[in-house]
C-alpha cells in the first residue's frame, strides 16, 4: 500500500445516541493531516476511529459512512490486511508471538512481499526515537514494555505497513514521546488521527474533532491564537520528561528542574 493511492478519506455524518444528526456534513482527511479527537470519557471518540478502521458503511451504531477518494472503498481494503490502508494502534496492543523483534519484523516484511531486510534496522531505529527504553533486535516481542511495543508498532505502520492513515487510540500514557511521533508521521506524509486527553497532543494537531454523546459536535481549525499556549505546554512537557528520566535513573529531585 502506498500513500499516493489514497488522496482523501471522507467521513459522512451519522447520528448521536439520541438519533439526532451529527454537527457536520463531511470531514475530509488527507495524507499529512494531523487530527486530534477530544471529548469526555464515553463521548464516542474510539467509536469514530473504529468507523474509519473498518470503513463503516451506515452499518454501525453511529450510522456513519467512510469513503475513499470520494467512493465506497474496494472490498480488498476491508478484507485483506495486507492491502488495508489504515493502521490502528491502541493502549491495549499486546504481542503474543514468541519471536524476537528481528524475526517479527522480518515475518511482516516478507508477508508484504518486500525483500529489503534493511527495513528491520530502519524500523528499530525509528521506533527508538519514540521511546526512552531502547529496543534491541534480539529481544523477544513478549519482553517489550508497553511503550516499546507501541513505539515499534508505530514505526512498523510507517515503514513496513506503509499505511497512509494511522489511528492512535489514547497511547500518550504508554511511555512514548508523542511530539516525536507526530513529527515523524508528518515527515513521512501520513494522516494521523489521535484519540487523546492530552492537551499538548491537541495543541500540536492541525484540527480538533470534538465529541459529545456519541457524535461529532464541532470541528476546530486553530488560527494561530494558541501558539503561546503551545509553547508553554512544550516547555512543561520537556521539563516533565527530564524529571521522569532523572527518577528512572535513581536521582532525588531536591530542587526545581527545568528542561
Amino acid at each position: 500500500m502506498t500513500e499516493n493511492i489514497i488522496h482523501d478519506i471522507t467521513i459522512l455524518s451519522g447520528k448521536n445516541r439520541k438519533g439526532e444528526p451529527e454537527g457536520f456534513d463531511e470531514i475530509h482527511i488527507k495524507p499529512g493531516d494531523t487530527i486530534s479527537i477530544v471529548g469526555p470519557t464515553g463521548s464516542g471518540k474510539s467509536a469514530l476511529i473504529n468507523d474509519i478502521e473498518i470503513f463503516a458503511s451506515r452499518d454501525t451504531v453511529t450510522g456513519r459512512q467512510i469513503l475513499v477518494n470520494g467512493k465506497v472503498p474496494p472490498e480488498h481494503f476491508i478484507r485483506d490486511p495486507a492491502k488495508k490502508p489504515v493502521a490502528m494502534i491502541t493502549q491495549n496492543t499486546r504481542c503474543l508471538c514468541d519471536l524476537t523483534v528481528e524475526e517479527f519484523l522480518l515475518m511482516h516484511i516478507r508477508s508484504r512481499g518486500y525483500h529489503d531486510q534493511d527495513l528491520i534496522d530502519e524500523t528499530v531505529l525509528l521506533a527508538n526515537q519514540f521511546t526512552g527504553e531502547a529496543i534491541r533486535r534480539k529481544v523477544r516481542m513478549t519482553q517489550l514494555s508497553g511503550g516499546q511495543t507501541r513505539s515499534l508498532m508505530v514505526a512498523d505502520a510507517i515503514l513496513i505497513s506503509n499505511t497512509p492513515i494511522v489511528l492512535l487510540d489514547e497511547v500518550e500514557n504508554a511511555g512514548i514521546f508523542k511530539d516525536r511521533v507526530i513529527e515523524a508521521l508528518r515527515r513521512y506524509h501520513k494522516a494521523l488521527l489521535f484519540v487523546t486527553h492530552d492537551p499538548l497532543v491537541s495543541l500540536l494537531s492541525d484540527r480538533r474533532i470534538v465529541m459529545q454523546d456519541g457524535a461529532v459536535v464541532k470541528v476546530l481549525t486553530p488560527n494561530g491564537s494558541e501558539q503561546s499556549a503551545l509553547k508553554q505546554m512544550l516547555e512543561y512537557d520537556a521539563a516533565m520528561a527530564h524529571i521522569r528520566e532523572l527518577i528512572r535513573a535513581g536521582e532525588l529531585i531536591t530542587k526545581a528542574v527545568t528542561a
